[in-house]
């Protein structure tokens, strides 16, 4: 398993969904409602879902 953005990119590709903004926490806080949107509806697994928060919310992290 990718520890990266590749990682959830992947996941919203499944399903057609692209993410992009200029602004990389932009890019963040849209990947986390697609993502939770996603989990919310049960069209992507728990580990899925909690990998993919992890991720996004250590990026967001580094980018403050």
């Amino acid at each position: 398993m990718k520890n990266d953005l590749t990682y959830i990119n992947d996941i919203l590709l499944r399903f057609g969904i692209y993410v992009y903004d200029r602004d990389m926490s932009n890019r963040l806080m849209l990947m986390k409602m697609e993502i939770e949107e996603l989990h919310r509806n049960q069209l992507i697994s728990k580990e899925e879902y909690l990998n993919s928060i992890l991720i996004i919310n250590g990026r967001m992290a580094e980018e403050e």
